[in-house]
């Protein structure tokens, strides 16, 4: 088990494998164990490196509320390429863990070798459908708060996740899985390093997103698995592994 420690706070990462780094960043209320799949299918050739968020699965769950945002995500990131000797990484995420990722190329250009961006979005210039937005991520924290981690409900990421309880979510829920400004969609236009999107065909509400980050990053490449949902690389892993290894291996010549 290895930890980074930023002001007291340990988050959990995993370290596999050797070559060039790619850095994935799970979904909100998932862990590092959803990438399972995708580590033994890239470790052979790639150091792939995962990490559970704050308040999510073996990471610690702080009290704070103010411990939980975006730039302590992208803090945090860094701090483990920091620690396994990586200066520059493909950054790679799924829903939230693809806002960490465009933030980080946002706050980190030199390090992000190129982006991978699953069943995500990158926010909304609108107030008004980013305020909608957040009342849902509102409305998961309540949730949490009401029901512990029966709140999970069903979802494959999240029953293997390992979360030890849910205020780390519901914080997680408010601090992270919320929007609160339109810098990430204002970013795509000038993002400029390699990019793979890819969006489940049954991962309908975020279509639309998929399409719209496609057509605004410099040369990016789409992708869409059939027969998955929201969570591609769980719904379908051979089709998932195949995608993203293709793009890898696409970098090096």
């Amino acid at each position: 088990m290895a930890f980074i420690v930023r002001d007291g706070v340990k988050v959990y990462f995993e370290d596999h494998g050797s070559g060039p780094g790619v850095l994935l960043s799970h979904g909100f209320s998932n862990a590092s164990t959803a990438w399972r799949d995708q580590v033994e299918a890239l470790r052979d050739r790639y150091r792939v490196m995962t990490w559970d968020m704050r308040g999510h699965g073996q990471s610690d769950y702080p009290d704070d509320p103010g411990a939980y945002s975006e730039a302590n995500s992208v803090a945090d990131m860094a701090a483990i390429l920091d620690a396994c000797g990586v200066q520059g990484a493909v950054i790679g995420g799924l829903s939230l863990g693809g806002c960490v990722s465009l933030a980080f190329n946002l706050a980190h250009p030199g390090r992000t070798d190129a982006l991978m961006l699953f069943d995500t979005g990158p926010g909304f210039k609108n107030d008004q459908a980013r305020a909608k937005w957040n009342e849902t991520a509102q409305g998961r924290a309540a949730r949490f708060e009401t029901e512990g981690l029966d709140g999970l409900g069903d979802s494959a990421g999240a029953r293997i996740a390992g979360h030890r309880d849910a205020t780390g979510l519901a914080h997680a829920a408010r601090g992270m899985l919320a929007q609160f400004d339109d810098s990430l969609i204002q970013s795509l236009p000038h993002i400029t390093v390699p990019t793979l999107v890819l969006v489940g065909d049954g991962d309908v509400p975020f279509h639309a997103a998929t399409d719209y980050m496609a057509g605004k990053i410099p040369g990016a490449e789409k992708v869409v698995i059939e027969n998955a949902g929201h969570v591609a690389n769980l719904d379908q892993p051979a089709a998932f592994n195949s995608a993203v290894r293709g793009f890898l291996d696409g970098l090096s010549r």
